[in-house]
């Protein structure tokens, strides 16, 4: 399934925690340290080996998990995309620290009676990404394979699958608490959507790729052919939402006839369908979510 530019496009955080992810469960897989990485009860509530808070939210402890979650990790990187990299780095946030908190309710309730590790990595992240993956991304083909039927989101919920019961238990909870926070983030508790770190943390955010440079209104406006004069009935305070979720233009396509019709048949407005398939490269999927989104607010 298409979900938006290839590469990190207008996703510096994303590649920057991909790369981290991947490096440090190498370095650590190496030496044989992956495997001391994830959360128990004993390390946690009766040795304090505190520093498991860290990397259990960073270090896979195999290669399958590694690579399973490294494709999902990249294939969201369309969130970022979507509500830019200020909101997105909020989530990621939140999804690592009520993961974190869940698994940690999980051990001192069952008290680990198999003393058990749990499995290391971004669960948190990926499966509570899975919640707006659900809910907002629609289904835009459908085919068969053997007699089966499948959507275009089909192959991301079977990576999901085996990554959720490559370990059986040991990767089952972390993915459980995991969709309990997206859920919790879904459902806006603490009022968490409507937090953005300060500017100056998300220029430093913005900075992590050399694609995340800023863009004169000029340009934007000469990119889409499109101004607020040439659309009498344009949005002004949908564009201001649209700068700060989606900051780059990444799309010199002017949007296809048929994109622009899906999406008003869909409910939405033709003059801000048109918009956001500007922003991704006439890209359905992605336009549907930022427009979502945007309506979210």
């Amino acid at each position: 399934m298409n979900n938006g530019p290839s590469g990190f496009h207008n996703a510096p955080f994303t590649k920057g925690l991909v790369i981290t992810c991947a490096i440090v469960s190498v370095l650590l897989g190496m030496h044989g340290g992956a495997s001391a990485c994830g959360l128990s009860y004993q390390a946690i509530v009766r040795k304090l080996h505190i520093w498991r808070l860290a990397t259990s939210a960073l270090v896979f402890s195999s290669t399958p998990e590694l690579v399973f979650g490294l494709y999902l990790l990249y294939y969201f990187r369309v969130f970022e995309r979507q509500i830019g990299s200020n909101k997105y780095s909020v989530f990621v946030l939140f999804s690592i620290i009520f993961t974190t908190c869940f698994e940690l309710i999980a051990l001192v309730v069952f008290k680990d009676p198999t003393s058990s590790v749990l499995a290391s990595g971004p669960y948190g992240l990926i499966f509570s990404s899975f919640i707006p993956f659900y809910f907002d991304i629609p289904v835009s083909t459908w085919f068969r394979i053997f007699g089966f039927r499948f959507s275009n989101k089909s192959f991301v919920y079977l990576a999901g699958l085996q990554l959720l019961l490559s370990s059986w238990r040991r990767t089952f909870v972390p993915g459980l608490c995991g969709i309990a926070a997206g859920l919790s983030y879904r459902l806006n508790v603490f009022g968490i959507r409507r937090i953005k770190f300060p500017e100056q943390v998300a220029c430093r955010i913005s900075r992590l790729s050399l694609l995340s440079l800023p863009v004169e209104p000029s340009t934007v406006a000469s990119r889409g052919n499109v101004t607020r004069e040439a659309v009498p009935s344009y949005d002004r305070q949908f564009e201001d939402d649209f700068a700060a979720a989606s900051p780059l233009l990444g799309s010199t396509v002017h949007p296809s006839e048929e994109a622009v019709s899906t999406l008003v048949t869909m409910g939405f407005d033709r003059n801000l369908a048109t918009q956001a398939l500007l922003q991704v490269d006439n890209d359905i999927n992605a336009a549907t979510n930022i427009l979502i989104e945007m309506q979210s607010h």
